[in-house]
């Protein structure tokens, strides 16, 4: 990262033996959750990956190189919970490859995912981070299988390479598959019951049979259960229920899975500081229920929505012409005027002016918003 010293290294070289190919390796690690990254993070992080890779490219320009090969990181093409500075490193890697391909120069950048072998940047994980990533579905390279992905990414020509291990079968269990794995993993579909008013159908059902203590009760143990999971414990029961997640062994990574847990069994959107805001289980569990505050019309509103999904699944299983799909766009129009007559007068005046204007693909995108769904899943 010390451009006169990589200037004196590369002259160094003896002409009788002359530089053929470049392999950078380098690479620091400082994670954290964005609002904790610091300026001096960022730098430790972005200088072995970015200022060494280019101060290489820079200095062997004018070389006939057999491979300018760079190590970059599945966290720069798919994103890793508190790892937005290394991410954005390893995505300069993957650019910088792409525009030496494009100057007609050797440049491969190869994506990794993690390896068993313990190295100066892994070597400082722990069984419950390394249980973590498990549990993303990505487990860990061996020796053997990192060293056969080397030289199939070299043989291959390729400008960018993803060298990591997937567990499909894990990947199949996730509420939501990241869109890059799609082709590789079906998607689940949401049912509209499933979103009502962004929230799980099947936990409401549940507290809606119970009183106020009940529900208070059952959701505590929602929050232990995923804390435990997320620990790597077996049970919940060493999750104690008014100890500070500090304190039980929480940080800013695992505290983003366990915000995300809690997304899939709540259907709620939380917040990344949400173990921060409510720092206990019990005062979680407190925060989560007055979000998902079953009402005395949840049953009501369930029904409709099942009946939305028959009529979705209906709908799925017709090739309709143009006749039969205007009637139902006209339809459809009046039924959500009709939904928004619950709101202001100003919303209605708003929503009945958008549908008046509004083509098909605008009204089924927005009956996509309203209920909290996106049209990929």
């Amino acid at each position: 990262a010390d451009r006169d010293a990589v200037a004196a290294l590369l002259a160094g070289i003896d002409a009788d033996h002359p530089l053929t190919a470049v392999i950078h390796t380098a690479g620091v690690l400082d994670d954290g959750t964005i609002p904790s990254l610091t300026a001096e993070g960022l730098d430790a992080v972005l200088r072995p990956k970015v200022d060494a890779a280019w101060y290489l490219h820079e200095f062997t320009q004018g070389l006939d190189l057999a491979g300018f090969v760079m190590f970059s990181s599945f966290a720069g093409v798919m994103g890793n919970a508190g790892q937005g500075n290394y991410a954005a490193a390893n995505a300069f890697l993957d650019a910088l490859a792409q525009a030496r391909r494009a100057e007609g120069l050797a440049g491969l950048s190869l994506a990794w995912g993690l390896w068993e072998q313990e190295t100066g940047m892994t070597g400082t994980l722990g069984a419950v981070d390394l249980r973590r990533m498990a549990r993303a579905g990505m487990p860990a390279l061996s020796a053997e299988q990192g060293l056969a992905a080397f030289e199939a990414a070299t043989a291959s020509g390729r400008t960018a390479v993803v060298a990591v291990r997937l567990d499909l079968s894990v990947l199949r269990t996730f509420p939501e598959v990241p869109h890059l794995m799609r082709g590789l993993v079906r998607a689940g579909r949401r049912s509209a019951v499933s979103v009502l008013a962004g929230k799980d159908s099947e936990l409401l059902r549940r507290l809606a049979g119970l009183g106020e203590a009940e529900q208070v009760r059952l959701v505590v143990e929602l929050v232990r259960a995923q804390a435990a999971a997320v620990l790597g414990h077996e049970s919940a029961e060493t999750v104690q229920a008014r100890r500070e997640f500090r304190e039980l062994g929480f940080d800013s990574l695992t505290a983003v899975e366990l915000r995300n847990r809690l997304n899939a069994a709540t259907g709620l959107r939380l917040p990344a500081t949400l173990i921060f805001d409510c720092p206990t289980p019990v005062s979680l569990a407190e925060h989560l229920l007055a979000e998902i505050a079953p009402g005395t019309n949840t049953a009501v509103e369930l029904s409709l929505l099942a009946d939305l999904d028959r009529f979705e699944t209906a709908l799925s299983g017709y090739t309709l012409d143009d006749l039969a799909r205007n009637g139902i766009s006209t339809r459809l129009r009046h039924l959500l005027v009709k939904v928004s007559e619950s709101g202001t007068e100003t919303s209605e005046i708003a929503v009945a002016g958008m549908l008046e204007s509004a083509s098909t693909e605008e009204i089924l995108s927005f009956i996509d918003n309203e209920l909290g769904r996106s049209k990929d899943l």
